[in-house]
């Protein structure tokens, strides 16, 4: 009664849009535990990204049981630290890195169907691979079933937010900083 008296609507994901594609009913969202937790500080996440290439680095998140509150750990992309995750996307054909930080994140059209900060996800039935699909279908050779093999991933960070479509990802871990972890991704290209 108040939502018709004052005018205010029910919020829904449904036809919400995103940096580059509309939610529809059968988005879900998977949490993937296999990754590590970026950390919820400073992640400094970075891509490296060619037309057969793709990756993110990220510094993770390391608990000291002896931190006792009264001092922060400053940390930039030259300073060394203890684990730093790679994580590869496998034939990739789309990415984007941008919008929502972790204190705008339930402007994220995902996020009412779990999608949250801090963390790593697999996006099924996908409104964004189905609109890539769509998008390619004006090829005179198009053949859906290409599309198939494809997932959309999306890692959250602090301030930024990670998605890619691709068929596939490993990750490996690092120590050092993430200026020569990422110096070492872009020598591989």
């Amino acid at each position: 009664m108040l939502k018709r008296l004052f005018g205010l609507r029910e919020r829904s994901s449904v036809g919400r849009t995103g940096g580059a594609y509309s939610v529809r009913e059968a988005d879900a969202v998977r949490p993937l535990h296999d990754i590590p937790q970026s950390s919820v500080g400073a992640p400094l996440p970075c891509i490296v990204a060619g037309e057969h290439f793709l990756a993110v680095a990220f510094i993770c998140q390391q608990n000291d049981p002896t931190w006792d509150g009264s001092y922060v750990q400053v940390v930039s992309a030259q300073v060394e630290v203890e684990q730093i995750c790679v994580v590869q996307f496998h034939r990739s054909i789309a990415h984007f890195f941008g919008p929502p930080n972790d204190e705008a994140f339930h402007g994220h059209p995902l996020a009412e169907r779990g999608l949250g900060p801090y963390g790593s996800f697999e996006v099924t039935s996908s409104s964004w691979i189905h609109a890539l699909e769509r998008m390619n279908a004006v090829h005179p050779y198009h053949k859906p079933e290409h599309f198939a093999g494809y997932k959309h991933y999306v890692l959250s960070f602090h301030d930024t937010t990670f998605e890619c479509v691709a068929q596939s990802y490993a990750f490996r871990m690092h120590t050092g900083s993430l200026q020569v972890v990422v110096g070492s991704l872009c020598s591989s290209l």
